[in-house]
C-alpha cells in the first residue's frame, strides 16, 4: 500500500520515456534540450526514436532527462538532500507540491548557465577536488629497474602454465 502512495506522488509514474520526450520536444525543441542538458542525441540527427534508444541504454543521461522533466518542465521544487541521490523515477514528491507550468527557457539563458557551470567546475578543479587536478604534478617516471621486461620470443611451457612466466625472472 505504501508503494501505491509513492507512485502517486511521482509525476514520472506511468509516463513512458517516449511520451516524456515528445512533451518536452513539442514545448522546447531539440535545440533547447541540447543547450540545457548537453546530451549529444539532441544535437546530432535528433529524433524521438533515436533519443529514446540512446536514453534507454544510458542511465546517467536518462536520469538527467527525467530530472529536467520534473524540475524544469513540470516545475516542481528541487529534491531534498535525502532524495537527491536517488534516481528521479524513485523520488517521492510531497503531496502538497503541485505540478506547475513549464519553465520559460531560452538559448541565452542556457549559455549563461553553461558559463556558470564552467566557472564552478574550474573552481572545483582549482581547489584540488577534481579527479584529474594535480595528477600530472604527482607523476614520476619509472626507473629502468621498475619497468617490466618485454616478453621473450621463446614459447616455453612455463608461459602456458603461468601467464606471468615471461615477466618473472
Amino acid at each position: 500500500m505504501i508503494e501505491d502512495v509513492n507512485y502517486k506522488n511521482n509525476p514520472l509514474h506511468g509516463v513512458s520515456l517516449k511520451n516524456l520526450l515528445i512533451e518536452m520536444v513539442d514545448h522546447y525543441s531539440f535545440e533547447i534540450l541540447f543547450a540545457y542538458l548537453n546530451i549529444n542525441c539532441f544535437k546530432t540527427n535528433p529524433s524521438i526514436e533515436s533519443s529514446v534508444k540512446f536514453l534507454k541504454k544510458t542511465d546517467w543521461a536518462r536520469e538527467k532527462v527525467e530530472a529536467f522533466y520534473m524540475y524544469e518542465y513540470k516545475n516542481l521544487p528541487k529534491p531534498s538532500s535525502t532524495q537527491f541521490n536517488t534516481p528521479p523515477r524513485d523520488r517521492i514528491v510531497p503531496e502538497h507540491h503541485e505540478v506547475g507550468e513549464p519553465a520559460e527557457l531560452s538559448l541565452e539563458d542556457a549559455e549563461q548557465l553553461r558559463e556558470k557551470r564552467a566557472k564552478k567546475a574550474a573552481e572545483f578543479n582549482k581547489g584540488g577536488f577534481g579527479k584529474r587536478s594535480g595528477s600530472s604534478k604527482n607523476y614520476t617516471p619509472r626507473s629502468h629497474s621498475e619497468t617490466p621486461r618485454p616478453k621473450s620470443p621463446k614459447n616455453n611451457a612455463s608461459s602456458s602454465d603461468n601467464p606471468w612466466g615471461n615477466w618473472q625472472k
